[in-house]
């Protein structure tokens, strides 16, 4: 089972005490994924259709706790798709059709089908818990999240632009940024910074994913945190060895054009050491000379020896380019 399909079944199994909230619950719901169908009689049929049985199985008991209606769960194989199936949730009844849309307010009393998409105005999800609730209802619906071993990604896609800033909007009441972006013929809601997917976790009431996602991200820094100061001792190590096969060059160019006799003892006597000990670091070094010296000391004396090879390679440059120009 996936990251996605974890939290899906965990929240269809969350069951709000408050009956206002599996209103704003329900509303959500067959406002993403539900159809209102009306005959020529004018009558009202509902039909609920998603691909995971668990949200079937929420839409299910939400209709039967809330309205008092008893519905049918149809299993439809994709002719396509073998391996996919969609559960058909369906409000067959004329009145419990009517009795629902007015509820959840997608149907006026004129039976005009709309909604209210103003989050200021809407009496389903005026409160925080019916704001939770509605959000519940949408991941449910229309949503997913990214496994956090692989990112961070939580969506929530929607067919119009009115609904996904309804969504916005919502997401925002609980100090959490979402942005929208258009994709093919939906609207996407989406949040892709670890902190705030956890706190949708927590504001959606699903508390074993929370925990989950937690613990992953935690181990995510952790590894984070392990490879960023191995790459740094990498690269410090890198540029020692640089240096120190830098530094014997130099003196070997020293040693080999005018040898170490003409040097002052003490970088001589660094000259020396540097061959003997190709390895060493700068404290190594310091360390062993009589007197000790310093890390600073023994850069100190290595960059003069540096820079005197330098001078003797401009040097014997000139008089190659003097010999020949003659």
């Amino acid at each position: 089972m996936s990251f996605s399909s974890g939290v899906k079944e965990e929240l269809a199994k969350q069951l709000s005490p408050a009956r206002h909230c599996q209103i704003a619950e329900t509303a959500s719901i067959i406002s993403l994924c539900g159809r209102i169908r009306i005959d020529e009689d004018d009558r009202f049929q509902i039909t609920i259709s998603t691909e995971n049985e668990a949200v079937a199985r929420k839409c299910f008991t939400l209709l039967e706790k809330t309205f008092n209606i008893n519905t049918d769960i149809v299993i439809r194989q994709n002719a396509y798709l073998r391996r996919s199936r969609a559960y058909v949730v369906t409000v067959t009844e004329d009145e419990q059709a009517r009795k629902v849309l007015l509820t959840t307010k997608l149907m006026d009393r004129n039976g005009q089908i709309g909604e209210d998409f103003s989050v200021v105005r809407n009496l389903v999800i005026q409160n925080n818990c019916c704001k939770r609730a509605f959000l519940r209802g949408a991941f449910l619906a229309a949503g997913s999240i990214s496994d956090p071993e692989r990112f961070y990604h939580y969506e929530i896609a929607c067919m119009t632009e009115e609904k996904a800033a309804q969504i916005r909007e919502v997401i925002a009441a609980f100090g959490i940024e979402a942005r929208v972006v258009a994709r093919k013929k939906y609207f996407v809601v989406y949040v892709k910074e670890g902190d705030q997917i956890a706190d949708l976790l927590n504001v959606m009431e699903a508390p074993k994913a929370l925990m989950e996602f937690e613990n992953v991200r935690i181990m995510r820094d952790m590894r984070g945190s392990v490879n960023r100061k191995v790459n740094c001792e990498t690269a410090n190590i890198q540029k020692t060895v640089s240096a120190a096969v830098k530094q014997i060059e130099d003196i070997t160019f020293i040693r080999d054009t005018v040898g170490f006799g003409c040097l002052p003892e003490g970088l001589a006597k660094m000259a020396e050491l540097r061959l003997a000990r190709p390895e060493a670091t700068l404290k190594e070094l310091g360390e062993s000379l009589d007197p000790p010296v310093g890390k600073s000391g023994v850069n100190h004396r290595l960059r003069k020896l540096s820079n005197l090879a330098e001078d003797l390679r401009e040097k014997r440059g000139s008089e190659w380019s003097e010999d020949h120009s003659e």
